[in-house]
């Protein structure tokens, strides 16, 4: 009989202890985390205490990850209803922009947008972009979050310092809509936007800025 045959016969026979009720203060184990020797009935406490703190620290970060969302809520609101508030279309992309600088608190926000009503073309959003610029944005199915890698989204930016870290969100109407333009966040800072950060809250910026935007562009 081997130390399975063991287990395998208790697992079978969830009396036996009830019948040599004895042994749970006679059988003695070494406590990992005590280092000294305890009885089985110790050390089944030791584990229902192990997994009491664990799922207290469990539940210690999803508390904090709900209060997180809460925050990133309350400013994702704010920020619309600064959109909600603009008085006409041609300040838009302006207060669009800068309340998300000042909500957020990111360093740099622009924006551009090509295939505009003919009322926007002398508007610094509409200013020229490249083909290269465009199809990148129309093959973004995600937010693009990483360093800077000479991108020319980041010329649109104007900073002293560098823009080392870089977030860039196509604006379509639908998933499968032609792209119309692309938003730009930037950052001095090369940990503010990394490749591995999630990109979901990002996307639903995208998606309202897209919305609100949509009626400068030429159908």
């Amino acid at each position: 009989m081997n130390s399975q045959d063991i287990a395998d016969y208790l697992s079978n026979n969830p009396h036996f202890f009830e019948e040599h009720a004895e042994l749970l203060a006679s059988v003695k184990l070494t406590s990992p985390i005590m280092g000294r020797t305890i009885s089985l009935q110790e050390r089944q406490m030791e584990i229902v205490r192990e997994k009491l703190k664990h799922m207290e620290l469990r539940l210690a970060e999803l508390m904090r990850v709900a209060q997180d969302n809460d925050v990133i809520t309350a400013k994702f609101q704010a920020w619309t209803r600064e959109l909600l508030l603009a008085r006409n279309d041609v300040d838009l992309p302006y207060i669009l922009t800068k309340s998300m600088q000042d909500i957020f608190h990111l360093p740099h926000a622009t924006l551009r947008l090509w295939n505009v009503a003919e009322d926007f073309k002398h508007t610094w959003f509409a200013a020229p972009t490249t083909e290269d610029v465009q199809l990148f944005a129309k093959g973004m199915t995600t937010p693009f979050c990483g360093k800077n890698q000479d991108f020319e989204a980041a010329s649109w930016i104007e900073s002293d310092r560098a823009i080392a870290s870089m977030a860039m969100l196509p604006l379509r109407i639908e998933a499968d809509a032609p792209t119309f333009g692309l938003l730009v966040l930037g950052s001095p800072d090369p940990g503010r936007f990394t490749k591995d950060m999630a990109t979901d809250f990002l996307a639903k910026i995208g998606d309202t800025t897209s919305a609100a935007l949509y009626c400068m562009i030429d159908l």
